[in-house]
């Protein structure tokens, strides 16, 4: 029964829309779609934290609207919550979330635009505190992912 369990599992994992590639912006990062049996998605990035450290961040995307605007290739406006943990001189932590635009071709390329501003604290050697900064990412980030 666990086995039949975990190979229904692994077909419909298979059988979902994915897309991989990399998004530019406040972190430079190789992101992974994962489509959830309908519109909706899991992003995970593996990258930057502002330029200065490691990141790790996913984010649970709701599709909000799916315009019909062009003939050829998707349009879609998402947006959802999201957590991140990032590694310097301190550990950081983050809750972030994310709204976009993205545009996938008739053929596998996927384009996006959007913005994931963060929100966390950091610690580590004997200190801990919220980022001073405010928001960090509150920048517009572009993605190019190949969608398979």
């Amino acid at each position: 029964m666990i086995a039949a369990l975990a190979l229904g599992t692994a077909f419909a994992a298979v059988a979902q829309p994915k897309a991989i590639g990399i998004r530019w912006g406040f972190n430079t990062e190789i992101s992974y779609q994962h489509n959830l049996g309908g519109a909706n998605f899991v992003e995970a990035n593996l990258g930057t934290f502002g330029w200065n450290s490691f990141d790790i961040s996913s984010t649970y995307n709701f599709m909000i609207a799916q315009p019909n605007w062009t003939d050829r290739g998707e349009w879609g406006f998402y947006a959802g919550p999201g957590l991140a943990l990032g590694f310097n001189r301190y550990v950081n932590f983050a809750i972030q979330g994310q709204v976009g635009l993205e545009y996938t071709f008739w053929f596998p390329l996927q384009l996006a635009v959007d913005l994931k501003p963060q929100f966390g604290f950091w610690a580590g050697h004997g200190g801990a505190g919220f980022f001073t900064e405010g928001l960090f990412g509150f920048a517009p980030s572009i993605s190019v992912r190949y969608r398979f």
